[in-house]
């Protein structure tokens, strides 16, 4: 007789064998019962056979009652399944300690594939990862990122000290506890005996132990930012020059601008403009050429300009630091020589601050502050003229704007103020280029403009302050100058007002940006083990192979240009994990490209200036030489990605292929949404609004027919237009729209959200064989469905406003909520997936779609 299994042996109330008779009562000669049976055997001495049959069929029947458990457990789920309309699996899977497999035979042979549910203790904490990030009160077809993210943004609060937090940031967090354990327990690395990996992780230690001495930093207070000013000053006066000019516009007033500028520029430290060794994309995108550009300033963008309250916090911030420094400066002139570090080489006989002589007895002292005040503001003007001369932020998207290859006297004669001999000089001993790229030609021609109508008194306050705002950072936090910086970043972020987070792990974030590569040889040893490199790079030439394949079917994409975007695909070299130049795997590689930082445990504030004057003096001895096709622009530790034109190369460091993103024993489903959508969106780079206009070896080059070239652009201001319709809060009650010309390349990047999904269905059939798309437990959700809400989780972040505002400045990425809607918006895939009704809000008719790549 069949029966069906119950839902546990505990449960039972009735024997598991009963006879026909309901009443339970026997005839006179019926035979005995089973208890009478077993009591009888009961009374007899038990041989040992006996004995051993019956431990066999105790040990049977707990295995049948874990067994009947679990079934039940899983046949309930499928009835479940069934009132809810989607069709039954036809075998059930159970694992658990012991493997135990049964098998429901279909009602028909056209039944689908068997399904198979983990429930192994991993795949019960993934999916409760994933269940606890999920707001089920959203509608997903309305509002997908609060659907996929509202359940974690609830558990997550924005730390006061942070301006934004979210996925990557949390991943961030953990790569950087895996990397300050190695930092703090030398045990961790016992297996690492070569004379090089001691010598590496020693800097490494000892680097760190200097930024998490605030005990050392508090006690030498603001007299490393002093030394530094002072030498700085004393090359912009001249040295050895008894007057200082103050005024006049045939540029003579500023006749040591040329060797200050090299020396705060090899220190990593911005001002007026700035060089980059980059490849001659016009030319010889692997030859290494030299890029002008203009610099950074004080505010975020040339915007914050234009903003009353921000101007005023800004000038008082800056009033603030040149106030304490020369109040500083004082203090330490009084002190004994031996406090005063190389004081005669740093120590300028003239005084500091410009706008009193203070050694001067017959004349009267000048209001400090007021003098600090007033220079604050001419300082805070200088650089308005400067923001105004800059280029706008999405200018930058056009590469052809950009490039503007000229003579090396085109920018001498437009600059007279700078001798880029004597610059170049400071750099590197080779012969000076021919040419060079600009790429905003007016710029340096403003420069020069500016300077010749601006004092002495206040280019070199503006060095001052533009030193103090990089460097005072790395000061203790009881410094005046420490403080002040601190306002300014408050201001611009919206962190709460004296929440410092912790010091560890902002020390941990200095290691990786300064000894970056060599902190990667232990966290990929540590985190990157097993297959993680071939299954991560499968997923991208999965999606290579997707894309290549959906080219033909573009409808605005011709043969020729589809034909030479396939071949621009195959061309683009895919890096994975960890570099080899220098070489992860060779600690004396590594320690060679370390070699010119010099680590003192007690001099946290030179550590930083040694890494970043190693930083410039790498990048500079690139000049005139061929690319190095190995190096990468990022650490390995790194949570993110990217795609640089001139090389065609998409690189992926081990940080980012971590969860939630990846896991070499994820299914596949969740690795394609995830991983699959950073793979996509980088390898799409290569055909955004720029990307596109660099040919397969990185030359910039119109490679698009004109056809091609029209329904491209066509699609773009699509995009645009889309994406300059989302608004964020600005804070003062109104809203401001997101910039879709600045951000239209990396909107166009997440369109490649559906390669990554066709690569999943291609490859899932061969995928589902080898087990590799099982079903987690607990989720009562399809394949489709978790392949999207896999993608949404990796960008679930919470932001303050002013920091929000910053971005939608700054950021040619637009904000979080608008990356997961908008790009699912334009996915008819998506909207299938979810059942999705016409008039939803993330479904729209598919004439108001950009649909790119359909």
């Amino acid at each position: 007789m069949d029966r069906v299994p119950r839902p546990s042996t505990d449960e039972e109330a009735a024997p598991l064998l009963r006879d026909d008779d309901e009443d339970g009562v026997r005839s006179e000669d019926a035979q005995p019962t089973l208890a009478q049976r077993i009591n009888a055997v009961a009374q007899e001495p038990l041989t040992p056979l006996t004995k051993l049959l019956l431990l066999v069929a105790l040990v049977l029947l707990l295995l049948s009652s874990v067994f009947i458990g679990l079934f039940a457990g899983e046949y309930s789920k499928l009835k479940q399944r069934e009132r809810d309309g989607s069709s039954p699996p036809a075998t059930i899977t159970v694992t658990a300690t012991s493997v135990v497999t049964t098998t429901a035979h279909p009602p028909s042979p056209t039944s689908p594939l068997p399904e198979e549910t983990c429930v192994t203790s991993e795949c019960i904490i993934l999916s409760a990862s994933i269940l606890s990030s999920l707001d089920v009160a959203q509608d997903p077809c309305e509002n997908f990122f609060d659907f996929a993210n509202g359940g974690w943004i609830a558990t997550h609060p924005l730390p006061a000290e942070k301006g934004s937090f979210g996925q990557f940031e949390a991943l961030a967090q953990a790569n950087k506890r895996i990397i300050q354990h190695f930092l703090e327990t030398p045990s961790t690395t016992s297996s690492f005996t070569t004379s090089s990996d001691e010598q590496l992780l020693q800097k490494l230690r000892g680097f760190y132990s200097s930024c998490l001495n605030e005990n050392r930093l508090d006690e030498v207070g603001t007299e490393p930012l002093i030394r530094f000013v002072k030498a700085l000053q004393g090359l912009l006066r001249g040295e050895g020059r008894e007057v200082t000019p103050k005024t006049g516009a045939n540029g003579e007033q500023h006749k040591g601008l040329t060797a200050a500028l090299a020396f705060l520029h090899s220190r990593g430290i911005d001002a007026l403009f700035s060089f980059n060794i980059e490849g001659d994309i016009g030319v010889d995108p692997n030859s290494m050429t030299l890029w002008f550009d203009q610099a950074g300033l004080g505010l975020p963008s040339k915007e914050y300009y234009d903003e009353d309250s921000i101007l005023d916090v800004y000038q008082s911030v800056v009033e603030r630091l040149l106030f304490t420094l020369a109040e500083e400066e004082e203090k330490l002139q009084k002190l004994p020589p031996p406090t005063l570090v190389d004081s005669t080489k740093l120590w300028p006989s003239w005084p500091w601050p410009p706008w009193g002589d203070d050694d001067d007895d017959d004349k009267p002292k000048p209001n400090r502050s007021e003098a600090a005040h007033n220079m604050a503001k001419q300082v805070v003007q200088f650089e308005s003229k400067l923001a105004n001369a800059s280029l706008d932020a999405d200018a930058y998207q056009d590469p052809f704007a950009t490039y503007n290859r000229l003579p090396l006297k085109n920018l001498t004669d437009s600059l007279p103020q700078i001798k880029f001999s004597e610059y170049f000089a400071a750099f590197t001993p080779r012969r000076f280029p021919e040419h060079v790229v600009i790429t905003y030609p007016v710029y340096p021609v403003s420069i020069s403009e500016i300077l010749s109508s601006t004092s002495a008194d206040v280019v070199e306050a503006y060095l001052t302050v533009r030193a103090a705002l990089a460097l005072s950072p790395n000061l203790g936090t009881v410094t005046e100058a420490w403080q002040a910086q601190r306002t300014l970043l408050e201001t611009l972020t919206g962190i709460k007002k004296g929440a410092v987070g912790d010091r560890a792990e902002y020390c941990v974030g200095k290691v990786e940006q300064s000894l970056g590569f060599a902190a990667g040889r232990y966290f990929v040893n540590e985190t990157f083990g097993g297959d993680s490199r071939e299954k991560g790079t499968k997923v991208i030439t999965d999606i290579v192979d997707a894309f290549k394949a959906s080219l033909p079917n573009v409808p605005w994409l011709d043969k020729v240009s589809a034909d030479a975007a396939a071949e621009k695909a195959d061309a683009i070299r895919v890096k994975v994990g960890f570099p080899i130049s220098p070489d992860t795997r060779d600690p004396a590689s590594i320690l060679r490209y370390y070699s010119p930082v010099k680590v003192d445990t007690n001099n946290y504030f030179d550590n930083i200036l040694s890494a970043a004057a190693s930083d410039k003096f790498k990048a500079w001895l690139k000049l005139g030489q061929r690319r190095n096709v190995e190096e990468w622009e990022m650490w390995p530790s790194m949570v993110n990605a990217y795609f640089n034109p001139p090389s065609n190369e998409i690189v992926f460091p081990a940080g980012i292929l971590q969860p939630p993103f990846f896991s070499q024993d994820w299914p596949s489903y969740l690795s394609y949404g995830a991983f699959g959508h950073v793979a996509a969106h980088e390898l799409t780079h290569a055909f955004d609004s720029a990307g596109r206009l660099y040919n397969q070896h990185g030359k910039l080059e119109n490679w698009w027919t004109n056809s091609s070239n029209a329904g491209f652009q066509m699609k773009q201001e699509c995009i645009v237009a889309q994406y300059s319709n989302y608004t964020v809060d600005d804070g003062q009650g109104g809203e401001i729209h997101v910039n879709g010309n600045l951000t239209s390349g990396e909107n166009i990047g997440d369109t490649g959200l559906v390669q990554a999904y066709r690569a999943w269905k291609t490859q899932f059939d061969s995928s589902f064989r080898a087990g590799n798309e099982y079903l987690l437990p607990g989720l009562n959700y399809t394949r489709e469905q978790l392949f999207f809400i896999s993608f949404a989780r990796i960008w679930g972040n919470t932001m303050k406003t002013a920091a929000q505002v910053q971005r939608v400045r700054t950021d040619p990425h637009s904000p979080n909520i608008f990356r997961v809607d908008g790009t699912v918006s334009n996915i008819p895939e998506f909207a299938a997936a979810f059942n999705c009704s016409k008039t939803a809000k993330l479904n729209p008719p598919r004439e108001k779609q950009c649909l790119f790549w359909s």
